[in-house]
């Protein structure tokens, strides 16, 4: 498969993992009652030198934000398919590559803050989230791109007499 393929494969991906973790974080806000973030809608705001504006005139940049990022960053998931990083450990280097993306672009504008400094809860949420986005965007991936060819070989599992 073309990398342009797997990457616009992942494209779909990164739609469904961002659809994913924001149903979870609506789900999740129900319980908490935390509120929207719009830390997305800064960043963007930040990144297009746009003049600041209040929150509540901020949703549509929020969603593109939101939404755009965790779709474009899909496709790094389907290339990642393609070349054969897949599986769970694909997924778990895609959720660094996630935070790594989110941390680089919200601290060299000056709207996050590390997010060592944040507070516990903010930070399990922020990770429970990502996780979601980055496990959905990588199940299908690895369903919609063919990685490639490695013959298996057996041996055995960690099992005792039982095949891996």
């Amino acid at each position: 498969m073309k990398l342009s393929e797997a990457a616009l494969w992942g494209i779909v991906a990164g739609t469904a993992g961002v659809a994913a973790m924001t149903l979870a974080e609506k789900v999740e806000q129900r319980f908490t009652h935390r509120p929207n973030s719009y830390v997305p809608a800064h960043t963007l705001e930040r990144l297009l030198r746009l003049p600041h504006r209040p929150d509540e005139e901020r949703l549509g940049m929020n969603w593109a934000m939101h939404w755009g990022q965790g779709i474009i960053l899909g496709a790094v998931r389907g290339v990642m398919a393609a070349r054969g990083v897949r599986g769970p450990v694909g997924s778990f280097l895609f959720l660094n590559f996630r935070l790594l993306n989110d941390q680089t672009l919200e601290n060299a504008t000056g709207v996050g803050a590390l997010p060592w400094t944040w507070p516990r809860d903010e930070q399990v949420i922020d990770l429970v989230h990502k996780g979601i986005y980055a496990f959905v965007a990588g199940i299908v991936a690895d369903r919609l791109v063919q990685g490639p060819y490695r013959p298996t070989t057996p041996r055995a599992g960690w099992t005792v007499g039982q095949p891996a």
